[in-house]
């Protein structure tokens, strides 16, 4: 019986396997078909037999056909006559297909061997180990040795000629007979060079590890970037100043070169390998795919498309998993730049859209795979182009990589089988244009005229005059050895960030300005006081003597040319840069933070408990390195971080400092690797940081002084580095490895690097102690407040209908809870400054007031577009965007105060009720249901029940180690309503979940109803309410408030709606008054 059923199994197994070739076989006669009408309608007269094959796959149609009535009346010999019928078609399929007439030339230009490629993160691959040519291009063609060895890569000079390769180590080049090797790269210095491409005025380009940098991730030594070279390998220069690997660069046909660049300052590294461009000069350099994009993840073996402007092709691979193979790809930038934007089609795939996948390991289980793609084309009419190919493909685990012709119609046709690599048809062919290099050697500037700042969605909403300057940096990047992610910084970013100075921003938004040539530089775009409103998390590398332009900030490149915008900078001189307090340096916490703290913190912040209430309080230690660890005991490396609760990645103490480690946890960030879709504007703006929201709220009166301000916005904008340079951080470079990269960096750049040279930290400035805090008047006491819950219940049933709902279409509907009028005392006498001084409010009518937030659901009723994102993820190595916040249930988030109104107005039309934001007055009237105390639920003590959604221990080691002590409330971030109980009122998380917009403009207290802070069309900052899922207790009670532009979009902050027949009157009574 066992052996019965087992053979009964695999006659099973050998039907489900046929069946499953049976279908492929079925798409594969249908492939023939599609391939050789197009080549008949192409050719014509050139492509003569194209109807007798057409007989021939009418043939074999009618055998699947028939085939297929066999199988699925499960007739005696079925399975026979589709065996025989799979070896028919792939007979015929390699006849009829290779007789395509693109593959009418004499000889094909081949490496073969066994190919072992680089890993995703590495440099060289090696191809194989023998250059051969094929002729003719056909199964049973010959192959002839051109040269025997190492291969790394490889390109045919336009004239066919002449080629130029890389053994790994070294640039060669020899004719296409195989004499006259020669060596091309230089001896001396040992660098090595490879990824070598002829250039249309003769030179040559290549890529070299002489930048001496580490892959940050690893701390590889193997980091390449391009160089130039005149043909016989004489004045070498270095073009690209980039912190990871370049690969693969080829000539589009317009002369610029298109290569694949690696970057990740700031981002995720799984998903940042890009396709750029630049003219062979190095001027230029731009994006030509994915900028901001978790597909592709990498982008190898790119090549133009004849004939098309702007498509390439090339194959997609991951991070992890598999290097330099994959999907083959075919983009046009022109329809796209983003994700999948512009994906014409990916091969095999006819007919089917180009769907984005995020993912690590992106091609590992995905067949065939494919490698070094050369789009086929007639010369000099350039039929074909984008949909024939030579390629080598792998078509499963167990196989060689295999010359293959494949097409867009889903055909893969073998013509060698046994390990080929890089096919160039061994012709000549056309020569792109030689575009003349704009480079001035003598020149150690490049000038950056930017059209319109408030131009592209990174400032978009931004009123004129918003941005007043620009803040200039650059990247100093790490050396070999140093792996460690948080060696410049905690949760921050991967390099060490350099502060040049700041340029103005015109009243058209222009700015033109010069830079230092040869330096990657980034921008961001200030305030008034000196905050990013944007981030750039990539860099711009101007040429000496170059003149570059860009739109805005974050433009697409496909939304216009800078002549839409304004001329007016082009009339200008550029500005120079302004030093920012000093010379260009290494943004340093211990000398650009700790000065401030030294004078306006340390005094009290001095690491000493004190006593409160019975209790004894810890207190964060900012003072400076050198009086915390006056010798190495007191830092030793096993000490733990008394400040991670639990420990932050065991982050040790020497590190960084204590006072960094302290202040880190307040300062909100990108982090190593942020959302690597583009931020709203202002997504982390400083103001959304609790370390300002603190100081700007009168924290025990500190004043700071505009420069002090600069230094801490700076500090958070650069997102919280720590060293000057790396021999400051905790993994320091040899002094041989600083010594060489700068002797490289003058011999291709001609840049004096003195990155790494010692700075003097300042002296410990003294403590200034804050001016005593003026007493703040005694609350108010007025007759009837406060209430209890049930009084507030009664109040509510006399005043009407409790609670109402509006339908919002679609069967979405909103709840309304009815708010009495009454009398209140407003703001709080210990609570921060700007809750002070109480007065006493009057709300002379009912109004009826959302009972939950607005949720996604609900907003995406006005507009669908809408997205209220994701949240960061920590640490590196992240697989996805981040934590979803834009479920229909969750509250509605990023959007400004002026979308939330407009959803008002909306919401107004469509129910013919009138639907607004509350006041300030109104919102706390609201929130407070009768209670006097800091929140609705009453006085707190020790060990309180979690009663709303907070930054509890849930969230401790995401938030930077910020919590509140002892407090959990399951929840990390924004949830679904109704989590907790309501207030008396019935009103859903009015502490905590997500903040709210108000009506009312930021004004100081007393509260005044009468000075325009409840005009609506005031421009002032606007009041948000509440406080949210990332504040604890003491910034989302009752009283709490802080303001934003209404322009900018928050991300913790949202809104509810209230409704009134009628304007609902604010009286206000001074505080002592009755």
């Amino acid at each position: 019986h066992a052996d019965l059923a087992l053979e009964q199994l695999r006659s099973k197994y050998h039907q489900l396997a046929l069946l499953e070739q049976a279908v492929a076989t079925s798409g594969q006669v249908r492939s023939m078909r599609l391939a050789v009408e197009d080549q008949r309608e192409m050719f014509g007269d050139r492509y003569a037999r194209g109807g007798q094959y057409l007989k021939q796959i009418g043939l074999l149609e009618g055998r699947v056909a028939a085939a297929w009535r066999h199988l699925l009346a499960d007739e005696p010999g079925a399975f026979d006559d589709w065996y025989r019928l799979v070896q028919n078609a792939d007979d015929a399929g390699q006849a009829i297909l290779l007789a395509n007439p693109l593959l009418d030339f004499d000889k094909l230009l081949l490496v073969k061997g066994r190919a072992g490629f680089a890993s995703n993160w590495g440099g060289p691959n090696r191809l194989g180990s023998e250059m051969v040519v094929l002729s003719p291009v056909r199964p049973d063609g010959e192959l002839t040795t051109v040269h025997q060895g190492n291969v790394s890569d490889m390109d045919l000079h336009w004239d066919g000629k002449r080629i130029v390769f890389s053994d790994g180590s070294a640039v060669w080049e020899l004719h296409a007979d195989g004499t006259g090797l020669r060596r091309v790269s230089a001896e001396d210095p040992p660098v090595t060079h490879y990824d070598a491409c002829y250039l249309p005025d003769g030179r040559i380009m290549c890529v070299s590890n002489a930048c001496e940098q580490a892959v940050p991730c690893t701390g590889g030594a193997n980091v390449g970037n391009l160089h130039v070279m005149d043909a016989d390998g004489t004045n070498e220069r270095r073009i690209t100043f980039d912190q990871d690997h370049n690969w693969n660069p080829t000539i589009l046909h317009d002369g610029r070169v298109l290569y694949s660049r690696w970057e990740y300052t700031d981002a995720p590294h799984y998903f940042s390998r890009l396709l750029f461009r630049m003219n062979p000069d190095g001027t230029g350099q731009m994006e030509y795919y994915g900028s901001n994009s978790y597909w592709p993840n990498s982008m190898y073996w790119p090549r133009p498309i004849p004939g098309h402007p702007t498509m390439v092709s090339c194959v997609v691979s991951g991070h992890h998993g598999v290097s330099r193979s994959g999907e083959l790809l075919l983009l046009d930038p022109a329809r796209g730049r983003h994700e999948a934007e512009g994906a014409v089609q990916r091969i095999p795939g006819y007919g089917k859209k180009v769907e984005a996948i995020t993912l690590d390991q992106l091609v590992t289980d995905v067949w065939p795979k494919f490698a070094a793609p050369w789009p086929l084309a007639d010369p000099g009419t350039d039929l074909g182009a984008g949909k024939y190919f030579l390629a080598c493909v792998q078509h499963d685990q167990w196989s060689s990589w295999d010359l293959c012709l494949v097409d867009v119609f889903d055909n893969i046709t073998p013509i060698q089988a046994g390990g080929y690599m890089t096919p160039i048809p061994l012709r000549p062919r056309p020569k792109p244009p030689v575009i003349p290099s704009r480079v001035d050697p003598a020149s150690d500037e490049a000038t950056i005229y930017m059209a319109d700042v408030y131009a592209g969605p990174g400032l978009k909403g931004f009123p004129r005059g918003s941005i007043r300057r620009l803040r200039i940096g650059s990247h100093h990047y790490r050396f070999a050895g140093n792996g460690d992610t948080r060696a410049s910084s905690l949760e921050g970013g991967w390099d060490i960030k350099k502060i040049l100075g700041t340029v103005p921003v015109h009243e058209d938004g222009s700015a033109v300005f010069q830079v230092p040539a040869n330096t990657p530089i980034f921008v961001q775009p200030l305030d008034a006081e000196g905050k990013s409103q944007q981030v750039m998390r990539s860099w711009y590398v101007g040429m000496p003597g170059e003149v570059g332009t860009c739109v805005g900030c974050h433009e697409r490149q496909n939304d216009g040319s800078p002549s839409k915008y304004t001329v007016a900078a082009f009339d200008r001189q550029p500005d120079q840069i302004e030093p920012w307090h000093g010379p260009t340096r290494g943004f340093s916490f211990d000398r650009e933070v700790q000065p401030v703290l030294d004078r306006r913190c340390a005094g009290c912040h001095n690491g000493e408990p004190y006593e409160s209430d019975g209790h004894t309080v810890a207190i964060a230690d900012l003072r400076a390195k050198r009086l915390v660890w006056a010798n190495d005991e007191q830092a030793s490396d096993d000490e733990e971080d008394p400040n991670a609760k639990p420990k932050t990645r065991d982050v040790q103490p020497k590190e960084y400092s204590p006072a960094y480690i302290a202040l880190q946890q307040y300062a909100r960030r990108p982090g190593y690797e942020g959302d690597y879709h583009m931020p709203k504007p202002a997504e982390y703006n400083a103001d959304t940081s609790v370390l300002v929201q603190m100081l700007k709220k009168g924290h025990h009166n500190v004043q700071l002084t505009a420069e002090e301000w600069e230094r801490l916005y700076t500090w958070i904008d650069f997102n919280v580095p720590y060293p000057a340079n790396w021999r400051e951080s905790h993994r320091p470079p040899r002094d041989e490895q600083v010594k060489l990269r700068a002797v490289y960096k003058k011999l291709y750049a001609n840049i004096d690097d003195r990155d790494e040279d010692p700075l003097p930290l300042p002296p410990i400035a003294e403590f200034e102690p804050p001016r005593p805090e003026p007493t703040r008047p005694i609350a108010p006491a007025i007759e009837g407040w406060p209430f209890s819950a049930e009084q507030a219940a009664q109040m509510q049933k006399l005043a009407g209908t409790v609670q109402k709902e509006l339908d919002l279409g679609s069967g979405v509907t909103m709840q309304f809870a009815l708010i009495p009028a009454g009398k209140f005392v407003m703001g709080q006498t210990d609570g921060f400054a700007d809750e002070s001084p109480q007065s006493v409010v009057t709300i002379e009518r009912p109004f009826y007031m959302g009972r939950f937030e607005v949720t996604n659901a609900q907003y995406a009723c006005f507009d669908p577009d809408h997205d209220s994102g994701v949240i960061n993820e920590r640490w590196k190595d992240r697989q996805r965007r981040g934590t979803p916040i834009n479920q229909p249930d969750v509250p509605v988030v990023r959007i400004t105060w002026q979308q939330a109104m407009a959803y008002c107005d909306w919401l107004s039309a469509k129910t013919g009720i009138r639907c607004t934001l509350p006041t300030e007055a109104q919102w706390e009237w609201a929130c407070r249901a009768g209670t006097a105390t800091p929140h609705y639920v009453g006085e707190l003590e020790s060990g309180v029940t979690p009663f709303a959604n907070l930054a509890d221990e849930t969230a401790r080691r995401w938030n930077h180690g910020r919590a509140e002590d002892g407090y959990d409330d399951g929840r990390m971030f924004t949830a679904a309503g109704g989590g907790f109980a309501p207030n008396a009122w019935g009103l859903y998380d009015m502490h905590g979940n997500a903040a709210e917009w108000c009506a009312s403009s930021y004004r100081s207290y007393p509260y005044d109803a009468n000075d325009g802070r409840e005009d609506p069309n005031d421009p002032d900052a606007k009041v948000v309410r509440g406080g949210s899922w990332n504040d604890t207790l003491p910034f989302a009670t009752s009283a709490f408030r802080w303001r934003y532009e209404p322009y900018k979009p928050v991300y913790n902050v949202g809104f509810r709606v209230v409704c009134d027949a009628g304007a609902t009157k604010t009286i206000v009574a001074a505080a002592g008054d009755q």
